[in-house]
């Protein structure tokens, strides 16, 4: 299955051109295990930061922000990756984000980022990012991304997925959802972030472009705000009449004992 990734993940690169220069993404696959973040921690120790990928064709209890559990049945991209993040980069979250709309957007679609990590297609929750920086002595070693994508799976109720979308926008042809093929983008999706995470400013606009909700009302603490955008920190910007808050959504980093 590696092969065959990263043959789709060439052909996409001639045929679309790149968005950010390629990492020599080191990629393992295995059929199934627990959860692709817990895999990642234990074949990662002792060894180089990254860019490092682990791709699960099926996880029998991958978990999400919080740790909520995250379906993850075969025909899906069920992936957790660790690449190089400079210090006083943009948000992984955002950047991430919009690397993974822009694979989407290539397909046709018209994704919308619902803060703070998920993205959106009819309203519907198609990809879960769960970002983290794994950090030794205060400085930051890697960068570490699980991402969970709905592709031909069955998607949960509330949720969508690639096929379906794909089907709703008038595509004729839906083999650009298959999980090859969307493999390939998710690691395409995590080259942009790492090419932008020096460009906060950058990061920050193209996620504010595809910010879910701008302009509408939201309930936050049993009261009603208008969702008035990103802050530059990636925290989310509410306003109520003259009032102003930025609500933010803390992910766990991860600490490395120095050696």
């Amino acid at each position: 299955m590696n092969g065959r990734i990263a043959a789709a993940r060439r052909e996409l690169l001639l045929r679309e051109g790149p968005l950010a220069p390629p990492l020599p993404w080191r990629l393992a696959v295995v059929p199934v295990c627990g959860s692709t973040e817990r895999l990642l921690d234990q074949r990662q120790t002792g060894t180089a930061p990254g860019p490092v990928a682990l791709l699960a064709e099926r996880q029998r209890f991958g978990h999400g922000q919080q740790g909520r559990p995250w379906a993850s049945p075969r025909g899906g991209v069920w992936m957790s990756a660790a690449l190089p993040w400079p210090p006083q980069g943009a948000s992984l979250a955002l950047a991430a984000a919009v690397g993974l709309a822009l694979q989407l957007e290539a397909l046709g679609l018209a994704p919308t980022l619902k803060w703070p990590n998920d993205l959106l297609l009819y309203d519907r929750k198609v990809a879960g990012l769960l970002p983290r920086l794994r950090l030794r002595g205060g400085s930051i070693q890697a960068a570490r991304v699980g991402i969970g994508l709905n592709g031909e799976n069955p998607a949960p109720a509330g949720a969508i997925n690639v096929r379906q979308a794909l089907a709703l926008s008038g595509h004729r042809r839906r083999q650009g959802a298959d999980a090859i093929r969307l493999a390939a983008r998710v690691l395409l999706a995590l080259d942009w972030a790492a090419a932008a995470a020096a460009e906060p400013e950058r990061v920050w606009h193209e996620a504010n472009a595809r910010l879910h909700g701008h302009g509408r009302a939201m309930l936050w603490q049993g009261e009603s705000w208008m969702v008035a955008g990103l802050a530059r920190d990636g925290g989310l910007e509410l306003r109520r009449g003259a009032e102003r808050t930025v609500v933010r959504r803390r992910f766990q980093d991860l600490t490395s004992q120095a050696a």
